[in-house]
């Protein structure tokens, strides 16, 4: 079970991937604005395992924000960054930064909460096998 953030100003998205990660046993926490994330990120207690967030919400650089607070508590959470609006240039700006993926909310034909739970999934699984001194060298997000 991973401790898992999800960050969204739409409930319906919001709901959606707290059921979805719930069903995948993880322990989910929800905020819906950027200034409830970086209060969460920085409270005592666990850091959370993996950090799903959208990028636009109060502006266009939340999800930088939160990235940036995210990995600054601890290096080994991976961080997942959700878009409606998608651009390359911004999705390569993300991954420098260390975010562990960039996924659009909107690919047709495809069940992108589904998607979302099975990168969170493995990003939980690479987060552990991290902390626990078993998993690779690189920092997620990066080539190896």
């Amino acid at each position: 079970m991973a401790r898992v953030l999800v960050v969204d100003d739409e409930p319906d998205v919001q709901d959606a991937l707290k059921r979805r990660l719930e069903r995948a046993d993880h322990s989910v926490h929800c905020a819906s604005s950027t200034e409830d994330a970086l209060t969460m990120l920085v409270a005592g207690g666990p850091a959370f395992d993996v950090i799903i967030t959208d990028m636009s919400m109060e502006s266009e650089n939340s999800g930088v924000e939160i990235l940036q607070a995210a990995l600054h508590r601890d290096s080994l959470s991976a961080v997942i960054i959700l878009t409606a609006y998608g651009n390359v240039r911004n999705a390569v700006t993300c991954m420098q930064m260390g975010a562990y993926d960039y996924v659009e909310k909107n690919i047709p034909d495809v069940d992108v909460f589904e998607l979302i739970t099975l990168k969170a999934n493995r990003a939980a699984q690479q987060v552990r096998e991290r902390r626990s001194g078993s998993g690779p060298t690189f920092r997620l997000g990066s080539a190896a």
